[in-house]
Formats: structure tokens, C-alpha cells, sequence
């Protein structure tokens, strides 16, 4: 969805309001780690406004919320992941070239893709995941267990 800014350009308006509900587009998301992602709701303006040189400039302040679906990094579950971003600075880069539109998906998606975490788990009880052979361990049992090469750790510590 393109939004019009030529009314800011022209002077007749001071202010774009953008607040609304989005829905990104799936071909956005297809290829990453997200499943689903809810509508966006986006809370916000844009304004024009002069940069330190007296130049104007356009410039975004909004709320971006939602809650897109991911997968739990151990278990592999679909969990539902909330995310809430606050942005404001100029969006000039976010315009299409020599057009006064702004693309607010793509705007969107940019700042949302920011947000997907490498790694998220709600999972609390790492013993369910075993094999033939192996399990999954936590920090604090790491650092307790004997380490095969805590012997040699020692003397080296000792030079």
C-alpha cells in the first residue's frame, strides 16, 4: 500500500496520519523463519520538518505492534512471538525515487523482519529432548558436569 505524500510536499497538509491496521502480504514472509504474521497495527504520523541546515525533510514517528508466528528453537512448536517497535527518523530512504510515495509495506516489513529473534524457546523442561546417545543440557548443568579437559584447563591456569 502506497501512501501519497505530495499533500506534505505541496504544503497543504503539515501531517500525514498513517494509524491503522496492516496486513504484510505472505510473498513478504515466505522464505524466513516466520510462519504467520497477525495485522500490524501501526500507530503514527508523518510530518515535514527542518533538519539542522534549515532543509525540510520528511520525517516518521510511529508504534509498530503485533505478533507474528515462529518457531520454538528446540522444540520446533509453532509459538506465537509479540513485538512492539517504536520508530521515528526521516524516511527518505523508504521512498520510492523521484515519486512522493511511500511504501508502507515495505516500510513495515524492514523494521519488522529486525524484530524475528535467532533463537526463542519457551520450552522449560530440556528433558523430554533426548536421543540414542545424547540430551540436551542447560547452562547450569553444563558448568557443573565434569569437563574431560578440566585437568588440562588447571595447568595451564597454573603457568
Amino acid at each position: 500500500m502506497d501512501i501519497d505524500l505530495s499533500l506534505l510536499h505541496s504544503n497543504t497538509t503539515n501531517l500525514i496520519d498513517i494509524t491503522n491496521t496492516y496486513t504484510i502480504p505472505k510473498e513478504y514472509f515466505e522464505n524466513t523463519d516466520i510462519i504467520s504474521l497477525n495485522d500490524i497495527k501501526v500507530e503514527g504520523k508523518i510530518v515535514r520538518r527542518e533538519d539542522e541546515d534549515g532543509e525540510l525533510e520528511d520525517y516518521i514517528e510511529c508504534q509498530i505492534n503485533g505478533e507474528m508466528k515462529i518457531p520454538d528453537s528446540i522444540s520446533l512448536e509453532e509459538i506465537n512471538y509479540p513485538f512492539s517497535i517504536e520508530y521515528d527518523d526521516i524516511i527518505d530512504e523508504n521512498c520510492k525515487k523521484g515519486e512522493n510515495i511511500l511504501d508502507i509495506f515495505q516500510f513495515l516489513w524492514e523494521n519488522i523482519v529486525l524484530e524475528v529473534p535467532l533463537q526463542f524457546t519457551k520450552v522449560e523442561d530440556l528433558s523430554k529432548f533426548h536421543g540414542d546417545g545424547w540430551r540436551l543440557i542447560d547452562e547450569e548443568e553444563l558448568n557443573k558436569s565434569n569437563n574431560p579437559f578440566s585437568d588440562l584447563l588447571k595447568e595451564f591456569d597454573k603457568e
